[in-house]
């Protein structure tokens, strides 16, 4: 992608980088969460050579390029981490203004569908490229018969993966971007739109898009949770995962041997990220000349050179060599939705009827150190979970979902199971929905705190309902508590259970929010073990329950 002068002679830059704040996305053992709600107060406040930037998480691996920058040009970029639609929601609702000098996602597609967002970013450019793309597993790969891979299309994955040929991985559209660009491209290849994505072109792919997703196996809020689920997968269970091209051949700098992923970009066409930083209008001259050396230092040849080597996405200057492995040509780009009404429509209909239900088993301290304001949290952090504040209708349970809420202290207090009928059904979504914030309001604290036992019996009810329902749905625990198991069972104990569990139930996931003074290192054994992942929920309950929709 070139970028034309005069655009480039616009936006003169300079950027450096002090990675601040934890991460709301980020892959890795150690207990990592939410960062700063991005709706809140930055870290800091403005100040000359200090560049407040709300961005996508994976915009970590340019720190080295970053930091190169700083030292050339003195400019820090203080980094707040959030997801590319909620953080295209924070700029056009106004809750970004005066808190960030700019943005800085994969895409600006969707933020650029609400002309209130549009009005907020005066200049932008894009920094790098990478499209959207399918790494698939060498072995699976010669079992499909495409060869090198060099001439599948959208269609032949589709027809793979109804076929059950084809297990793959795929981040959840409404966390992640790449998950979006991918339910965009599908979406856009099997409608055959030549123009921009209509809701008419929508339902025209539907009956393909439902096949499509009869593969997807394994979901995630972040590629690099995605990437590690892909590498703890039985060999042969997932033989595929969609995400960046730059997200694939990084994977591959670790993937052992026989898990080495061939990266496929689908011959009718990709949705691509460009990741344009942009600037808000609400920063201030001084931000404004940090923002303009920025840019400039960014689209230097050699840096973009760099960035490319770094990154393994593709440089946007003129004339600039790719990294070795990536490949100079590119794609057609498949048509976005035209109205953020089509867009969001295409996301409430991946969550609601295309995609596999899902069932998960939320694990509640209601021990009596949760009484009073931190059971008044978890109450309105579930509760909206039934709906509420839910503009875009696709972050509350959803359609054909099975919840169980388990409400335990020195035992387990009581287990009750919901499963939300579909729209247009009688009765429809809403009463149940209502139901469940009735459970979700009679929680009561007291009590000690059986945090293994608890988990035990978690396991238990999930392989009752699976040989009930005999089904195939995404199933994972989420456990909250605010301390330290002190009855029932060990974690010598559980890890004993654990193990003795079948193959198809020891892959199920747990997701433990730490709350209050709860024990950091026995919520991370448990998500180590069984290959879930510690949040934070000090700082925002609510923003936590949300994340962890995305690995459900």
């Amino acid at each position: 992608m070139t970028i034309p002068k005069k655009r480039r002679g616009r936006l003169v830059a300079a950027l450096a980088a002090v990675l601040v704040a934890a991460t709301a996305c980020t892959s890795g053992g150690s207990g990592s969460g939410p960062g700063p709600d991005p709706s809140g107060p930055p870290a800091e406040t403005a100040r000359p050579g200090v560049l407040r930037v709300l961005a996508g998480s994976e915009l970590q691996d340019l720190a080295p390029v970053l930091e190169e920058a700083r030292k050339a040009t003195g400019v820090t970029v203080q980094f707040s981490w959030t997801g590319t639609l909620d953080g295209a929601d924070t700029v056009a609702s106004g809750r970004a203004d005066g808190k960030y000098d700019a943005v800085w996602f994969p895409s600006d597609q969707y933020l650029r569908l609400d002309p209130a967002g549009r009005s907020k970013v005066v200049s932008e450019i894009p920094v790098m490229v990478s499209p959207v793309a399918i790494g698939v597993r060498s072995s699976t790969l010669g079992e499909l018969g495409w060869g090198d891979g060099s001439k599948v299309t959208w269609a032949q994955v589709g027809d793979a993966a109804a076929a059950g040929k084809l297990a793959y991985g795929m981040a959840d559209p409404s966390r992640s971007n790449s998950g979006f660009s991918t339910l965009v491209a599908v979406a856009s290849a099997f409608s055959g739109a030549g123009a921009a994505l209509t809701d008419a072109d929508v339902q025209k792919a539907s009956p393909q898009l439902k096949q499509f997703f009869k593969g997807q196996k394994l979901t995630s809020g972040s590629s690099g949770w995605l990437a590690q689920a892909y590498t703890r997968a039985e060999s042969g269970t997932v033989g595929a995962l969609v995400n960046y091209e730059s997200v694939l051949l990084s994977l591959n700098r670790t993937l052992p041997p026989q898990q080495q992923l061939t990266v496929v970009r689908p011959l009718d066409g990709v949705v691509s990220a460009d990741y344009p930083l942009g600037l808000m209008s609400s920063a201030a001259p001084e931000q404004r000349d940090s923002f303009q050396r920025l840019t400039a230092y960014l689209l230097k040849e050699d840096v973009q050179k760099r960035i490319s080597e770094a990154t393994l996405r593709r440089p946007v200057t003129a004339g600039v060599t790719p990294a070795a492995g990536l490949p100079a040509d590119r794609r057609k780009e498949l048509p976005f939705p035209g109205t953020r009404a089509v867009a969001d429509g295409l996301l409430a209909a991946y969550q609601n009827e295309l995609r596999r239900p899902s069932r998960t088993v939320y694990v509640l301290d209601t021990s009596g150190s949760m009484e009073g304001s931190r059971i008044a949290a978890l109450k309105t952090a579930l509760g909206r979970l039934t709906g509420a504040d839910d503009t875009r209708g696709v972050r509350r349970f959803r359609d054909r979902e099975e919840i169980t809420l388990l409400s335990f202290a020195s035992e387990v207090k009581w287990t009750k199971t919901h499963v939300v009928p579909a729209t247009g059904s009688q009765p429809g979504p809403q009463a149940e929905l209502a139901s469940i914030q009735a459970d979700v309001q009679s929680l009561a604290a007291a009590g000690g705190t059986a945090v293994y036992s608890s988990l035990e019996e978690a396991y238990r009810v999930i392989e009752r309902q699976q040989a009930a329902a005999g089904d195939d749905r995404f199933t994972s625990i989420v456990l909250m508590t605010d301390g330290e198991s002190n009855a029932g069972a060990t974690d010598g104990d559980f890890k004993r259970f654990h193990d003795a569990l079948p193959a198809g139930e020891r892959s199920i996931p747990v997701f433990p929010i730490k709350f209050g003074e709860a024990a950091v290192g026995q919520l991370q054994g448990i998500a180590d073990l069984s290959g879930g992942k510690l949040f934070d929920g000090t700082g925002s309950l609510d923003g936590v329950f949300e994340e962890i929709r995305g690995y459900q």
